[in-house]
């Protein structure tokens, strides 16, 4: 019996721990795994120290996926609420600080052991830090091979993330475990992640490295009945190779290469309108006009670049000119090169196609016994703790049907 388990688990993070304790809860005997040395990095270094550990307004609408309505099933019966009774149990003090982010007041490290507290209520086994080579059908259930020998189960779950943040373990063995049985993947690419321009092209910007300011920012077509692009209304912030901020990093989820993005520096203005009607009234210089409303390098940088006189009056300015500057502050639209890829990235959009999966049990339709959940699927998150719902709800969602 020691090598023996109803459920062995691959992967100790968010989605993992949530599975093993529900199933060890229901009187399953369960092994979690993980070859990380450091138990759940990735919920450690979340929100700052803090763990962002869920939004209170997450509900599908708030995540991508090659097949949109795969999440409504778990994420309905396991929500935001359900995770707040679990740290309110523990007693963990928290605060929502922006769009119903829910933060630890103390560290992320509480929601580690909370997970670890859980695991020990069902009765969890561990085998930490321990690597899984690879998975097997054997006779009515599975086979392990790991660094501690062999590994027998009835069913297993892969939970091992996605790959991003390499240097906290990410690696693609849910993919490799995925391929092996015949799954099809959605093709894994970084998301939530800052994105890059081509240096030349950029180089006017950099010495706009530090510069945030709230914006508008999309990407894609917003129109029509099914629209393919989004836009969101978060902080963005210039770095001296691109572009990076909440805003960036929401669009990045649905920004594609080769594809522009627009930004709106001024939303609540309509910048060539304001100056054009203020002509009479706007006796400022055009340069302190414009740092009333933005940060003053933002303003003296674009006005640099479209060729204007900072010092210049708006009553002696052509209306042309005007409209022409109000485009590029409200109508920035620039192509990235790329990304700062998954180094950066919070999370890995694509993965195990969902097709291939049970809405209600993340178990695999031609593979009975074994079930992926977490960022290993093909479901991600907007930036602000949906990706942390996700996890609880999928790890929840096959921890029952197990």
């Amino acid at each position: 019996m020691a090598n023996q388990y109803d459920v062995a688990v691959i992967g100790a993070g968010a989605a993992g721990m949530m599975c093993a304790a529900t199933a060890g809860k229901r009187g399953k005997r369960v092994v979690l795994l993980d070859h990380a040395a450091k138990l759940a990095e990735k919920i450690r270094i979340s929100g700052g120290g803090r763990c962002n550990f869920t939004n209170i307004n997450a509900g599908p609408a708030n995540f991508l996926s090659e097949n949109p309505h795969f999440a409504k099933s778990a994420l309905s019966r396991f929500t935001p609420q359900d995770f707040l009774a679990m740290v309110k149990k523990h007693r963990i003090g928290f605060h929502e600080k922006h769009k119903g982010q829910l933060f630890c007041d103390d560290s992320a490290e509480q929601i580690i052991d909370m997970l670890r507290d859980e695991c020990a209520d069902g009765g969890v086994h561990w085998r930490m830090p321990s690597k899984v080579q690879a998975v097997a059908q054997n006779g009515a259930g599975f086979v392990l091979q790991t660094d501690d020998g062999e590994i027998h189960a009835g069913a297993v779950v892969v939970a091992t993330g996605g790959l991003s943040i390499p240097k906290i373990g990410a690696t693609d063995f849910g993919y490799r475990v995925a391929k092996h049985f015949g799954l099809k993947l959605v093709e894994p690419r970084p998301a939530l992640v800052p994105l890059t321009f081509d240096a030349q092209e950029w180089a006017p910007f950099v010495p706009l490295a530090g510069v945030s300011l709230e914006v508008d920012v999309e990407t894609g077509s917003l129109k029509g009945r099914n629209p393919t692009g989004a836009r969101f209304r978060e902080d963005l912030l210039f770095t001296h190779r691109g572009l990076s901020g909440p805003a960036i990093l929401q669009i990045s989820s649905f920004w594609l290469p080769g594809t522009s993005i627009t930004i709106n520096l001024l939303p609540e203005m309509d910048l060539a309108q304001t100056l054009i009607e203020g002509k009479g009234t706007l006796k400022k210089q055009l340069g302190n006009l414009l740092s009333q409303w933005m940060p003053t390098r933002l303003a003296e940088g674009l006005l640099q670049m479209q060729g204007l006189d900072p010092e210049a009056r708006i009553a002696d300015m052509k209306d042309d000119t005007l409209r022409k500057l109000g485009r590029a502050v409200n109508q920035w639209t620039i192509t990235p090169n790329g990304s700062e890829g998954y180094r950066k990235a919070e999370v890995t959009r694509g993965g195990v196609d969902t097709h291939e999966l049970s809405q209600q049990s993340m178990e695999c339709k031609n593979v009975p016994g074994l079930y992926f959940i977490g960022e290993t699927v093909d479901v991600t998150g907007w930036l602000g703790g949906y990706n942390f719902q996700w996890a609880w709800a999928s790890g929840v969602a096959a921890g029952l049907a197990i």
